[in-house]
């Protein structure tokens, strides 16, 4: 089985990424500067290129909007959870990942995928059932970053959430309403896990349960709701600055 993928930023990410490139589609006619960049970093690493017609690129990637550059990838390699734990422990670092509870639309995946990958976390979880996997779609909604990420799909999130506490992780749902404590006013240093609901139905009940806390978002507009990707950017970069001014303070003092 073979992943195509396309797009400039996507295809220049999976010739840089973790998974194996096997041959770089370009159109006959040409694609300006930006892809002459692609064809140096695939002769660096050995990748074939091949010219195509127009129309076999559209075939390959399945849309005619792919910027005259296809990929042909190794299919995408899913972490297992506790492959992705024994990393972590490894690196000393405080844990940083993102849970991801019924996302189905790929163009929001691939959006909070990118601001996971930016925020630096450390790896993405995801369900098996009522969830969008990877496909191409998601990684060029991802620019990309998730040629970069280590992404686990799980049967049971519930058992994952178990899991990580135990490893020593606070785990933080974003939702709105009765029991959720503001997102800004919350301690979120340490490990931290946060959990993204799907688009409509936000965090399933028994999502909530195992929750240490849920987190809401100052809503200060007409409009009283973030789409799931512009939620979690907000609350991942709130761990980010968190981190970046207790660190701040640690030089100074």
């Amino acid at each position: 089985m073979v992943d195509y993928i396309y797009g400039i930023h996507p295809v220049r990410e999976g010739l840089r990424g973790k998974r194996q490139p096997l041959e770089l589609f370009v159109d006959e006619k040409g694609s300006g500067p930006r892809a002459e960049e692609l064809l140096s970093i695939a002769r660096e690493r050995g990748v074939p290129v091949r010219q195509r017609q127009r129309h076999d690129l559209d075939r390959m990637a399945g849309l005619p909007h792919h910027q005259g550059v296809v990929l042909s990838m190794e299919p995408f390699p899913y972490t297992v959870l506790e492959d992705l734990l024994e990393s972590w422990q490894a690196s000393g670092e405080t844990g940083f990942f993102l849970l991801l509870d019924g996302i189905t639309d790929p163009h929001n995946l691939g959006a909070i995928l990118r601001n996971a990958d930016v925020a630096g976390c450390q790896g993405v979880v995801l369900t098996k059932d009522r969830s969008c996997g990877i496909t191409n779609v998601v990684d060029k909604a991802s620019a990309g970053a998730v040629e970069h990420l280590a992404v686990c799909q799980v049967t049971n999130l519930a058992r994952c959430m178990e899991l990580l506490k135990k490893n020593g992780f606070w785990i933080y749902g974003l939702a709105a309403g009765e029991g959720a404590q503001p997102l800004f006013s919350t301690d979120l240093l340490g490990n931290i896990a946060l959990v993204v609901g799907s688009e409509g139905d936000g965090l399933r009940h028994r999502t909530r349960e195992l929750c240490d806390g849920l987190l809401e978002i100052p809503m200060l507009g007409k409009v009283d709701s973030l789409n799931a990707a512009s939620a979690s950017a907000v609350a991942l970069f709130e761990v980010v600055r968190q981190n970046l001014m207790k660190d701040k303070s640690a030089t100074v003092s």
